[in-house]
C-alpha cells in the first residue's frame, strides 16, 4: 500500500522535528505532507529543513485558515492510497501506525480510528477534554445510531477515495465531526483500534477550545438533518 501521512502544522516549532523523526522511524509512509497553516514562529524554517528529505512535500498557507482547511489541502495533494492524519504535537505516537494499518492489510476496513479511551489512557487525560469527548461521542452515537468510542480522535486512517466522496466543507476543528458524520450517514463502517495517547495542556500549545465543542454539536446536527448527503 502507498501510504501518505498528512500533518497540519500551526506554530509547532517545539515538537515538529520530534514527531517527524518518530514518523520516519516507522519506515511506513511513502510520503509525508506538511501543511503550514500560517505559522508565525520558526515552524516555516523547520519545514524548509525537513524538505531536504525526498519523502517530504510541503504546502504553505500565507494566513491561518484552520485545521480542516489544512487537512483537506493535504489529502487532496496526497499520492497515497491510504491517508494517515497526524497532529504535529506529541499527543499521538506513530509507533501505533502498524496496528492501525492491520485492518487494511486484511481488507477488513476502509476507515480506521485510533481510539484513546479503550485503555487506561483516560487516567492521563485532562478531565474537561475527557468529558467533552465522551459527550460529543455520545451525541454522535445517538444521532447516527452508531457505537463509536472516540469520535474526536486525531488518528483517522482511511482510503483516499473515501474522503473524495464526502465533500468536506469544514475549515476548523469541525473537520472531525463533519468527517465522522458523513461517514456514518453513508453507512461506511469505522473500525476502531486502541492507541496510546499523551495529552498536552494549553501551556504546551493545545489549541482546541470550548466553542469548538459547541461547533462540533452543531455540525453533527446539521449533517444529520439539514444535508442530503
Amino acid at each position: 500500500m502507498d501510504i501518505s501521512v498528512v500533518i497540519p502544522v500551526y506554530n509547532e516549532e517545539s515538537t515538529l522535528q520530534k514527531i517527524f523523526s518518530r514518523i520516519k522511524k516507522t519506515r511506513i509512509p511513502s510520503e509525508i505532507l506538511l501543511i503550514d497553516d500560517g505559522s508565525t514562529d520558526s515552524t516555516p524554517q523547520i519545514i524548509k529543513q525537513l524538505q531536504e528529505d525526498p519523502s517530504v512535500r510541503a504546502i504553505t498557507f500565507p494566513v491561518n485558515r484552520g485545521k480542516g482547511a489544512a487537512v483537506s489541502a493535504g489529502i487532496k495533494a496526497a499520492h497515497g492510497e491510504i491517508i494517515i492524519l497526524q497532529d504535529a504535537d506529541l499527543e499521538y505516537n506513530p509507533s501505533d501506525y502498524k496496528k492501525l494499518l492491520k485492518p487494511f492489510e486484511k481488507n477488513q476496513a476502509e476507515v480506521v480510528y485510533g481510539v484513546r479511551f479503550m485503555t487506561n489512557n483516560k487516567k492521563t487525560s485532562y478531565f474537561f477534554h475527557f468529558v467533552a469527548n465522551k459527550i460529543l461521542t455520545m451525541i454522535t452515537n445517538i444521532l447516527y445510531k452508531s457505537s463509536l468510542n472516540d469520535m474526536e480522535t486525531g488518528y483517522k486512517i482511511f482510503r483516499k477515495d473515501i474522503f473524495e466522496q464526502l465533500q468536506i466543507k469544514a475549515n476548523g476543528f469541525d473537520f472531525e465531526p463533519e468527517f465522522t458524520a458523513k461517514l456514518l450517514k453513508r453507512k461506511i463502517k469505522i473500525y476502531e483500534v486502541p492507541i496510546t495517547f499523551k495529552p498536552r495542556n494549553y501551556a504546551q500549545g493545545k489549541k482546541i477550545k470550548f466553542h469548538d465543542a459547541l461547533l462540533a454539536i452543531w455540525t453533527l446536527i446539521k449533517v444529520r438533518f439539514l444535508e442530503s448527503k
